[in-house]
């Protein structure tokens, strides 16, 4: 037998061995043994990991007062008037909650290239953020996103579906 062939036979063997120690033996099946008294079911915790990181993204948390979305003319990242106002209410409502978290979405209308649109919207989140920041809110449990025109709240092809999209929305998240 040439030595080649003697090599390649030696590691076919090494992986056909180390690929057996690695399937998984299927128990056999057990049949139930029924007890006098039921047992309760208990709620097992996982273990925390490491870094203290939660195993699930944030999710969003029902507030007691509902967060006011600022709207926005259309191409502008200025706050209006009334858009100052609704963050004005939202910013008393996060001051009585200082251990909430708020996640500040910019929205746009579907005018605009992708990139245009997500550019602008994170600058509207970021000019909602910073007002609240003025306001009192503290800074640093305020995130922000942009989410351009992939999530309208109105359908439709009109200026009105269209200025209810051009918005900064606010949401409670847990931390």
């Amino acid at each position: 037998m040439s030595k080649g062939l003697r090599w390649f036979g030696i590691i076919a063997c090494s992986v056909a061995a180390a690929a057996c120690r690695h399937q998984q033996k299927i128990a056999p099946a057990v049949a139930p043994v029924a007890s006098a008294a039921p047992v309760p079911a208990t709620r097992v915790e996982p273990p925390a990991n490491e870094f203290n990181v939660p195993a699930e993204p944030a999710q969003p948390v029902k507030a007691e007062a509902e967060l006011l979305d600022a709207f926005f003319d259309f191409d502008s990242a200025t706050l209006r008037p009334d858009a100052r106002q609704n963050l004005t209410e939202s910013a008393a409502w996060a001051k009585d909650h200082p251990n909430s978290s708020l996640l500040i979405e910019g929205h746009c209308d579907e005018r605009g290239t992708e990139q245009y649109n997500l550019a602008l919207g994170e600058r509207r989140a970021y000019e909602a953020k910073e007002y609240l920041a003025v306001l009192g809110v503290d800074p640093h449990h305020i995130k922000t996103i942009s989410y351009g025109k992939d999530r309208p709240f109105a359908t439709g092809h009109t200026e009105q579906a269209w200025a209810e999209n051009r918005r900064a929305h606010i949401v409670v998240t847990a931390r």
